[in-house]
């Protein structure tokens, strides 16, 4: 059983989710008046979006055992491992984490990272659904 608080998770799911929807940038400086473009730069990823700067704020301020953890818990959401084999994610997730280093560009760099978190959650019988309705 993960030792991070679900409340961190549902968090990161909420903003990974956010970031996910964003597409490459279509116009690297939009300028102009956003009423005009009907503001669609907002769903573009720049290099100094919000959510991503965010996202890896949250992260990078989390101790070693939180990192470790949301390594892990994305492993066991995509299917890589399963709730019986934890302890054995967690040793993996040290390992690559003593070798690469980077936890957050390393989990921003998986697509489906906020459904791999949410499964992972769900594999131990644990949910969002409280935390996304009050964040709405």
């Amino acid at each position: 059983m993960p030792d991070i608080s679900t409340d961190k998770v549902c968090f990161l799911i909420i903003k990974a989710r956010e970031f996910d929807v964003k597409v490459d940038v279509e116009e690297p400086d939009p300028g102009g008046n956003p009423s005009d473009s009907d503001s669609r730069e907002v769903l573009q990823d720049y290099a100094d979006d919000p959510t991503l700067q965010e996202i890896k704020t949250f992260i990078d301020e989390m101790n070693e055992d939180e990192q470790i953890d949301l390594v892990a818990l994305m492993w066991l959401g995509r299917g890589d491992y399963d709730t019986s084999e934890w302890e054995d994610a967690r040793t993996e997730a040290i390992r690559a984490r003593d070798e690469h280093g980077h936890t957050a560009e390393y989990l921003l760099g998986a697509p489906l990272l906020g459904d791999y978190l949410e499964e992972a959650l769900s594999q131990f019988g644990l949910s969002c659904k409280d935390i996304e309705l009050n964040h709405l």
